[in-house]
């Protein structure tokens, strides 16, 4: 897919962590209009860090944070979300005492624009199953039916772009299969810029324009997917595991 010559979100020299304690170090990196980006890296490097921070949920320490080239650095999450960026964490996050249907719609922001317009019909023309299951409460759903929520959620915010952490863990192979049709609709028909942390490198590079390989909290690497994707060297020595491991997760089928 084709990504605009413009960045949605741009990050530059950014440090940031929790308390007194600094998890990113420097971090610059940029998200063009309609791309996917992948970030990868060890447990520990600061994955997950790095998109609480451009959410705003962790201390900033130097560096900006730029959405459609104004800066954010200073804005509450709540702000950073109305203004288009949509946020899927690890723990998914969502109102075990509330239905599935209510969960989306305290997720709601109207915006006066034509694209990226997500509602509720639309979250459940993407995941036919959170229909089924729109009168349930969040703690009676599934592993895979609270993802497919943690992401309807987040799009019920008509996003610019759209981060998601992890998506993919401990999930059954046919609903991850499920997700990943999800999300290349995403990005082949909505065009939304994706920024994704995912451990299994097989399948986030198949699914990114590019990718970033973190390390103690730096950038030490970025390149285009593809050829990331063929360089078994450079995972092996920048994601800490060995060649036979980057072997055997190059060789899984396509899903």
């Amino acid at each position: 897919m084709e990504a605009d010559s413009r960045n949605v979100l741009a990050i530059d020299k950014l440090s940031a962590g929790y308390q007194e304690t600094t998890i990113i170090e420097n971090v610059s990196l940029a998200v063009r209009k309609a791309e996917s980006i992948a970030i990868l890296g060890r447990n520990g490097v600061g994955k997950t860090t790095l998109l609480r921070t451009v959410m705003g949920q962790t201390r900033m320490k130097k560096g900006r944070i730029f959405l459609n080239d104004n800066d954010i650095s200073g804005e509450s999450p709540w702000a950073r979300a109305h203004k288009g960026i949509g946020y899927v964490p690890q723990e998914r996050e969502i109102f075990p005492s509330l239905t599935a249907e209510e969960n989306l719609e305290v997720a709601s922001i109207r915006k006066n624009t034509s694209t990226h317009v997500w509602d509720i019909e639309k979250i459940y023309s993407l995941f036919p199953r959170l229909y089924e299951r729109r009168k349930n409460y969040g703690n009676q759903l599934s592993g895979g039916e609270q993802q497919m929520l943690a992401i309807g959620r987040a799009l019920m915010s008509n996003p610019l772009v759209l981060l998601m952490d992890e998506p993919f863990e401990g999930l059954a192979p046919v609903i991850v299969d499920g997700l990943i049709i999800a999300i290349k609709r995403l990005q082949e028909e909505e065009r939304l810029a994706i920024v994704l942390v995912e451990q299994h490198a097989q399948l986030v590079l198949d699914m990114t324009d590019r990718a970033y390989i973190l390390d103690r909290g730096r950038v030490v690497h970025e390149g285009r997917s593809a050829e990331l994707a063929n360089d078994m060297d450079t995972l092996s020595t920048l994601m800490g595991i060995s060649s036979r491991e980057v072997s055997a997760q190059m060789n899984v089928p396509n899903i």
